[in-house]
């Protein structure tokens, strides 16, 4: 994960596995990061087929590469008290906890440009596929990713919400 790589398909698809099977999520589930490659994927809708479900639809939050580079980048965080800042963003004024003057503010090591970018390009590689992937099965949602957060979180609940009004397969 340091260098912007993949953490290996088996390994991921098993701990998926075993998560859908815990009896929290049996109405149902947002995944965040997972899938990120067609085979991945492809395991998803089967290890769902044998509970007698699929997938609803797939969220793609479209932003470009530039953009996430300054704000993933940008990103600090405080060691002490956890809370996250921005550069620019949101830089450090006072610290929300009262603790510190900004005396522990970090980035990341992932948080890196380089490793960034090495996360772009790994992205571009085996997880832009899933975009053609999920279109192809009318299951893709696009948000506008660039806008300001308050516009982009809009988006994204006004899209859960027009989901949760659709039944589940085997719903009636």
């Amino acid at each position: 994960m340091d260098r912007g790589t993949l953490v290996p398909d088996d390994v991921t698809i098993g701990m998926v596995r075993a998560r859908f099977q815990e009896p929290d999520i049996r109405r149902g589930t947002v995944l965040d990061g997972f899938p990120r490659t067609v085979v991945q994927a492809v395991a998803v809708d089967e290890i769902l087929a044998d509970l007698g479900t699929s997938i609803r639809a797939v969220l793609c939050i479209d932003v470009p590469d530039e953009a996430l580079v300054a704000r993933i980048a940008g990103r600090l965080v405080c060691h002490d008290c956890q809370a996250l800042f921005h550069r620019t963003s949101n830089p450090f004024v006072t610290c929300p906890q009262n603790r510190c003057r900004g005396e522990h503010l970090y980035r990341r090591d992932d948080d890196g440009e380089e490793t960034v970018r090495a996360r772009l390009a790994t992205y571009h590689a085996r997880t832009e596929p899933l975009i053609d992937f999920y279109a192809r099965r009318s299951l893709l949602v696009r948000i506008p990713g660039a806008a300001p957060a308050a516009v982009v979180s809009a988006a994204i609940g006004l899209a859960l919400e027009r989901l949760q009004a659709v039944p589940a397969p085997g719903e009636s």
